[in-house]
Formats: C-alpha cells, structure tokens, sequence
C-alpha cells in the first residue's frame, strides 16, 4: 500500500530554514500548529475493511467516528495540559490543542451494525464490515 504525502515545498524550505538556530527568548503566546492529519492504513479483504490511525496521547472519550454508507470520518479533539509548577516557567512547548480530522470513502458500504472500533497504545483500530448487497429479485411479466 501506498503512504501518500502532501508536499508544499514553500513550507518545507520556511521550516528547515530555522532548523537548529536556537530559540533564546521564550515566547508564552507562540503556539506550534496542530497537524493537520494523523497517519492511517486502510486495507481490505472480501468480507471487511481494516483501519488503523496513529493517534497517540489521546483518551479514547476524545475520539469520535461517523459513518455515513461508505464514508467514514474519524475526528478527534486534542487538549492541552499545564505541566509546569513549583514556580517553574515553561521555557518552550511544543504541544498543541485542538480538532484533527481524516474523513475517506470506501469502495463498498460498511455494515454500521457489525462495525468495531478499538483504541489500545494510541493506535485506533477500525473493523468495518462490508455490507452484503441485496439479493437480486426478478419480476414476471404478467
């Protein structure tokens, strides 16, 4: 399977443009970006889709999944905690707060009823039945 990447060479040379030049004043209203999509694999087989998303330092009440026939959207909200104190100043943070969003499309519908979700170690994992298309029915012409 493929790993598909955006690339916006703009913002790659701006960000390793300042890469290694120390930061030597803090700056408490600076605030890095949150990213804007999390890693996924998806595969598949004849009876069902497999998902599995990195989303690390997250609690599993934050994570919500829709499904909508063969679109699956999967959001999460990232929240911020203070670790400073004992009247330490934080020099630098790199944490972010926020929504993340992966939303795709299958090939088939997913059976919403028989669907499963699992997040263990900060890897959400997704089994997500295909569903069995209708038998065909035949009329007589009278």
């Amino acid at each position: 399977m493929f790993n598909i990447t955006r690339f916006n060479p703009l913002d790659d040379a701006f960000d390793n443009l300042f890469r290694g030049v120390p930061v030597w004043l803090p700056n408490p209203d600076r605030r890095e970006a949150a990213p804007a999509q999390f890693r996924m694999d998806v595969s598949e087989n004849e009876r069902q889709y497999q998902v599995h998303a990195e989303m690390p330092g997250l609690k599993k009440e934050d994570i919500s999944i829709t499904i909508n026939g063969n679109e699956v959207s999967v959001s999460a909200e990232l929240k911020q905690e203070k670790d400073a104190g004992n009247g330490d100043s934080v020099l630098r943070s790199e944490r972010y707060f926020g929504k993340i969003q992966r939303a795709f499309s299958l090939g088939h519908e997913v059976d919403q009823a028989n669907a499963q979700a699992k997040y263990t170690d900060g890897v959400l994992q997704l089994t997500l039945p295909k569903k069995t298309a209708a038998a065909l029915k035949k009329l007589a012409v009278h």
